[in-house]
């Protein structure tokens, strides 16, 4: 393990240098926002994305450094748990040190945890309960079903998808000869427990109609994704995972339906169903990104230290792709970079870039943005400015004014998109509303009055965030009247 170690110290390392030339991601500063208002949901997650950035906040700051902290540890544990995991299938040295190696030079694993986000801890629920099951297999010791319900329940308190690979666990017991394990009432206690910890957010989504629901199927009407048939998902996956950790990975899956694997070939089923499950439901290749490092498990376990001088390519590889998943290069020079080696990140949605990546690009120009609103509401008379909301289109717009906001003297944003719909319109009436990148038109079939105060635009920002900013006055309905029709969950 000592390599293992070494490298998931270079991992945590990588991750506290880059990000130094860029800024807050949309996403981030949305979790900011829930962070502030804490509840058992959110439209789009479970709470403990919201918990974990709400604690971070109160030991660490709200500095980019700080709130990105906790991923990038979670990213160096991924590396160790890795290899753990190929110790416990039977690896020796060489065979954890090239797991936790493939983890490492994974480009699209370095992107998660770049991050804050759900999908950088996502990882560590499915090992550690990977792992958990590999010990009942080993040991026979049905109470660690117990911890796994443990693992499983906070792991869907921080994503739904916990749910697939649960499911897919489940499915791969009942094809295998552990299948024993489904009639252990062990099991049983620990579904119990898992199902429990969930309960609190269950509870929330029936009280709230199942707004996650609702939201995907917005999603997948909206044309939002950019769709991938089987091939196309998986060369995208090939080339995240660092082309040349192929052998790996393939031969990873190779081992858990092998003889010299069958002991744990739940694990194998299970990678199975969860990529046929995401691929059916929402063909994004990150959602696959946490069962990859269970293959690389099972494949440094097949190989052969015969072919040493191939984690040398590997690493090679991962240090050409590295600038495409995280920012360690600055703007004009990433772009520089990718015209000259051919290469950019997939595309996930479909909206139209500038010079830089979607995710590279929401890491742009919501400070300017927010100063951009302050001079404007600083602009009205005092005896106005109390009365006025600042309405945002989209959560990121929305989380720029609250974080930002308030050293210009910004009031909290209301907004219809996401959680900040369920948080209501802050008893503002719509007789004083500064509105970010409206439609003229029908912003004048709802207000008396409306004026063009204001421009946003940033050079690396992604185009839909270069709008318009308006001053509208008299809303012809009062806001608590129109508030349920303003709702956008996509």
């Amino acid at each position: 393990m000592k390599v293992a170690r070494i490298l998931a110290a270079i991992k945590l390392l990588v991750h506290l240098y880059a990000g130094r030339h860029y800024g807050y991601f949309v996403d981030e500063l949305y979790y900011l926002a829930c962070s502030r208002h804490l509840d058992w949901g959110y439209v789009d997650q479970p709470p403990l994305i919201a918990v974990l950035t709400r604690a971070m906040r109160a030991v660490l700051g709200d500095s980019l450094a700080a709130i990105r902290f906790l991923p990038a540890v979670a990213g160096a544990a991924e590396v160790l748990l890795t290899a753990v995991i190929a110790r416990e299938l039977g690896g020796g040295e060489f065979a954890q040190g090239l797991a936790a190696l493939a983890v490492l030079v994974a480009p699209a694993i370095l992107g998660l945890h770049n991050l804050l986000t759900m999908n950088a801890y996502e990882p560590l629920f499915w090992l550690t309960c990977a792992w958990l099951l590999i010990r009942i297999i080993k040991t026979g010791n049905g109470k660690l079903w117990l911890w796994f319900g443990v693992v499983a329940g906070v792991g869907l308190e921080n994503k739904y998808s916990m749910l697939i690979f649960g499911g897919g666990i489940v499915l791969g017991l009942l094809l295998s000869p552990e299948r024993r394990w489904l009639w252990s009432p062990w099991m049983w206690a620990g579904g119990a427990i898992a199902f429990l910890i969930f309960l609190p957010n269950f509870v929330w989504n029936v009280q709230h109609h199942f707004p996650f629901l609702e939201l995907q199927a917005n999603i997948r009407r909206s044309g939002r994704d950019v769709p991938l048939n089987p091939v196309s998902f998986f060369a995208q996956e090939i080339l995240l995972m660092n082309p040349l950790s192929l052998p790996v990975w393939a031969a990873g899956l190779w081992f858990y339906f092998s003889r010299k694997g069958r002991q744990f070939r739940a694990l194998g089923v299970a990678w199975v169903f969860t990529a046929l499950v995401i691929m059916t439901l929402s063909p994004r290749v990150y959602y696959l990104f946490p069962a990859f490092p269970l293959l690389f498990a099972g494949g440094a376990v097949v190989w052969s230290r015969r072919f040493v001088w191939w984690p040398a390519l590997m690493v090679a590889a991962g240090v050409i792709l590295a600038p495409l998943a995280i920012p360690v290069l600055p703007p004009e020079t990433y772009i520089r970079y990718t015209k000259a080696i051919h290469l950019e990140q997939p595309r996930i949605e479909t909206h139209r870039l500038g010079p830089l990546p979607q995710i590279f690009a929401d890491q742009f120009g919501w400070e300017e943005m927010a100063e951009t609103v302050a001079r404007v509401y600083n602009s009205l008379p005092s005896d106005i400015r109390p009365k006025t909301a600042i309405f945002a289109q989209n959560y990121g717009q929305a989380g720029a004014i609250d974080f930002f906001g308030p050293k210009y003297g910004l009031p909290p944003a209301i907004s219809g998109h996401q959680s900040y719909w369920l948080w209501g319109p802050h008893g503002y009436t719509g007789e004083s509303m500064i509105v970010m990148a409206g439609r003229r038109d029908d912003l004048e079939r709802r207000f008396a009055s409306v004026e063009k105060v204001a421009h946003v635009e940033h050079p690396y920002s992604m185009p839909y965030e270069h709008f318009d900013v308006y001053y509208c006055r008299g809303l012809r309905q009062p806001l608590s009247e129109i508030w349920p029709k303003i709702k956008i969950w996509d």
